[in-house]
């Protein structure tokens, strides 16, 4: 489910974007293959395990890419000034049909008339766990 408020109108607190996404381990072979990132921990299980993670993970530029995809929706042609995050926590993806569920939410961090900005936070989580810290993309209005 998603939700687009117009940027121009929205006020602080304003949710504006809501969405989940699915990834699947077929996803990140696609990511790797796309990017060129072919690093063992997000697709050998035992290679994964081996370096103390608990399974397969998502590339956190896959992750980062989630939301800069919401934010560019958002924005509807306006242009990003900026944006920036911090990996929080590893999505772990683990094998079979039901992969891992990413939440997001966009909300209005800031307005700034002056500037003709507006600041938008994300949240991002899987199973309530914070997995981006700091999601944050300035718009111009």
């Amino acid at each position: 489910m998603s939700t687009v408020t117009c940027l121009a109108d929205a006020e602080v607190g304003d949710e504006v974007w809501s969405t989940t996404h699915r990834l699947l381990r077929a996803d990140l072979v696609a990511y790797a293959n796309a990017s060129g990132d072919q690093n063992p921990i997000h697709q050998d299980e035992e290679f994964a395990r081996s370096v103390g993670l608990p399974d397969v993970i998502a590339h956190g530029m896959l992750t980062m890419g989630l939301v800069a995809s919401a934010v560019e929706t958002v924005a509807a042609g306006r242009d990003v000034a900026s944006f920036t995050t911090r990996f929080a926590a590893p999505v772990v993806v683990p094998a079979g049909d039901d992969g891992v569920e990413v939440a997001l939410v966009l909300t209005i961090a800031a307005t700034d008339e002056s500037a003709g900005t507006v600041t938008l936070d994300a949240a991002v989580s899987v199973a309530g766990t914070k997995v981006l810290n700091r999601a944050r993309a300035v718009v111009n209005i």
